[in-house]
């Protein structure tokens, strides 16, 4: 059946403006880490995607090793760009990323300008691409000088094969660094893809400060924390979860007995906002608006609904940030 996008699809979703570029992302990002590769349906990752899209997403996030098999998840996502959203291209902010091991041999992982431009290139075509609006280099290379890397960025936006340009998991100095040298470069940082959660909290040492300081914007990638911060894991590990999946990165030794009372205890507080866990945990990372978007993934459609209603009360009192606190930092009883 032909996808004829919703008429609404604008009218409740959050757009946050990235850093201090004219960019707007949407506060709620669709990930395609998972559940969109070979191994997936593409029919269920069609209903996903358009489900995203009529519900306010325009922001797609994908890598070249997304899968699994690496590569697939681009290659089902150009699929349904043909099928469903082709004619709405210019709606939507794809974004995809090189850092990781994709081909054998010395060019096929980190961050030399090689690697780089050359997996752009499979990526756009993986895709049906002619640009990506946002490419990131997915990870610092610790033995690739990092000049390289940025101009390798900064080539890549001037050829015009990506819009704007990213940086992932990299620490507060190196932020710091590459944003010094892509500003030499004349092509700005737009923003940096950190992990960010409830239960990990690195980026408020230091790189959101960075971040803040040179308007450069964040979108947060696992604020759930794979799957921790919902319902899921409050009794136990369902057979089917992540955890389960010694593949994951998530697995059963993360569940520990205080990770459980936090989470009970966090659940409980969600409740009282009138929220699930899941929305609470998202709507915590956007407070402040110190984040531009929070990234999801998904496995059926029905998650990514429940993950937009938590848009509805983003708003914390002084005193549930302050329960919240002392959640987090609770220690195991004897």
């Amino acid at each position: 059946m032909a996808y004829t996008p919703s008429e609404s699809r604008y009218a409740e979703m959050v757009y946050n403006r990235c850093g201090r570029s004219g960019l707007k992302l949407p506060a709620i990002s669709l990930g395609l880490w998972h559940n969109f590769g070979g191994v997936n349906t593409l029919e269920n990752a069609r209903s996903m995607v358009t489900r995203a899209f009529d519900l306010g997403i325009t922001h797609f996030d994908l890598a070249n090793n997304y899968g699994p098999p690496p590569g697939s998840a681009e290659e089902t996502f150009g699929k349904i760009l043909e099928q469903d959203l082709k004619s709405h291209r210019d709606e939507l902010i794809i974004s995809s990323k090189a850092g990781y091991y994709m081909w054998p041999g010395p060019y096929g992982e980190w961050g030399s300008r090689k690697y780089l431009i050359s997996s752009l290139d499979q990526s756009l075509k993986r895709m049906g691409l002619d640009y990506v609006d946002i490419f990131y280099s997915h990870r610092f290379d610790p033995n690739t000088p990092l000049e390289e890397t940025m101009m390798a960025l900064d080539h890549i936006v001037r050829s015009g094969k990506a819009l704007y340009i990213g940086i992932s998991s990299y620490s507060a100095e190196q932020t710091a660094e590459a944003i010094s040298i892509l500003k030499s470069l004349g092509t700005p940082l737009l923003i940096h893809q950190p992990s960010y959660s409830m239960l990990n909290r690195w980026i408020e040492n230091g790189l959101q400060d960075v971040l803040e300081e040179n308007g450069v914007g964040s979108i947060a990638f696992t604020p759930l924390q794979q799957g921790l911060l919902t319902n899921k894991y409050l009794n136990g590990v369902p057979e089917d979860s992540r955890a389960a999946s010694s593949s994951m990165s998530l697995n059963a030794n993360d569940i520990t007995p205080e990770a459980i009372r936090k989470i009970r205890a966090l659940n409980q507080l969600a409740a009282a906002r009138g929220q699930s866990l899941a929305q609470l945990a998202l709507a915590w990372v956007l407070r402040g608006g110190k984040v531009t978007s929070a990234l999801i993934g998904a496995s059926r459609v029905s998650q990514i609904e429940d993950n937009i209603a938590a848009l509805k009360n983003l708003e914390f009192s002084n005193e549930e940030l302050d329960r919240i606190e002392a959640i987090l930092k609770t220690e195991n009883e004897s």
